[in-house]
Formats: structure tokens, sequence, C-alpha cells
């Protein structure tokens, strides 16, 4: 699978268990496109992120 399509399928998992657009970006490395917006982002979602992606690592594994 390309990278892209690894990528993709995280975002369809991610989403489609409900969770924020906001943690799924950051866990992609995406910027944020709005400049306005860039600039009062203070965080890096670290804490949410590290959650997301021990959930993504036991859906992978099949845990």
């Amino acid at each position: 699978m390309a990278l892209h399509g690894f990528r993709s399928s995280f975002r369809d998992w991610y989403v489609e268990s409900g969770a924020s657009r906001e943690v799924a970006e950051a866990c992609l490395a995406h910027v944020v496109q709005n400049q306005v917006e860039a600039v009062y982002r203070r965080t890096d979602l670290l804490d949410a992120r590290r959650v997301v992606m021990e959930d993504w690592g036991h859906y992978l594994a099949g845990s």
C-alpha cells in the first residue's frame, strides 16, 4: 500500500471513531493552512495524539 493509502486508511478509521478533526490532522502532521488560526493554535495535542496512535497500533495489530 502506498504511503498516501496508509494515511488515508488512518484518516477513515479515525473519523469513523468519532474523534476530532484537529487531532486527526495533527496525527498526520498536517499544518494549519489558515494563518490566523495557526497563530492562535498553541497546542501540539501531544497527549491526545499519543492515545490515538496507541489505539491505531492496536487496531493494526488486531488486538
